[in-house]
């Protein structure tokens, strides 16, 4: 487990961080901003469950996936192929993991109506905290597929968790949305009362 006596170590001072393995890398180096983002994530997902209280099922799936995130997070901060010879276990998220979010997926995506047009974030607060916990996770998404073509040693797992992480985020936001009957739709044109200058 992870004991922190000190919260400030000013090794970081000068624009470098710690990686699980290997040397140090500046604080803006694409690793450490695809596991950065997935914090931000994270913590998009925990301000989204001060709403959740009403659905606690949805609440305890949050609860998890946030537990998944630090997963994910170790997996990209441990650069490099895994050895026999490792002084302690390696953290990568698994299979079985992004697994159960495809089931998710099929079970809340079931009892929602087929979409007309595309949702636009919003509806109850619950549903657009998630819409912006999904557009992070997507942005977190992008940034790992690039490190995979920069560091091909990146996981694969890691990828595939944060896009199936992504589309679940949808659905349960249309779940929060009356299972759909409260989403917000794209009106193609409409500019309201726009006037023509």
């Amino acid at each position: 487990m992870v004991k922190l006596n000190r919260i400030y170590t000013k090794t970081g001072d000068d624009g470098t961080t710690g990686l699980v393995r290997g040397p140090r890398r500046p604080k803006y180096d694409l690793r450490v901003e695809a596991y950065g983002t997935i914090d931000e994530a994270n913590a998009c997902i925990g301000q989204a469950r001060i709403h959740s209280g009403a659905q606690p099922k949805i609440d305890k799936l949050l609860n998890r996936i946030q537990n998944d995130l630090f997963d994910v997070g170790s997996d990209l901060a441990i650069p490099g192929a895994d050895t026999d010879d490792a002084p302690y276990p390696v953290l990568r998220i698994r299979p079985i993991q992004t697994e159960a979010l495809e089931k998710l997926i099929d079970q809340y995506n079931a009892a929602i109506e087929p979409l007309t047009s595309f949702v636009l974030p919003g509806g109850s607060p619950l549903a657009a905290a998630l819409h912006v916990a999904r557009t992070v996770t997507r942005r977190a998404e992008r940034i790992t597929a690039e490190l995979a073509v920069v560091e091909p040693d990146t996981s694969p797992e890691a990828l595939r968790y944060l896009n199936r992480l992504s589309d679940l985020l949808f659905v349960l936001s249309r779940v929060a949305n009356a299972n759909g009957a409260t989403d917000v739709l794209w009106v193609p044109g409409n500019n309201g009362d726009l006037k023509k200058p």
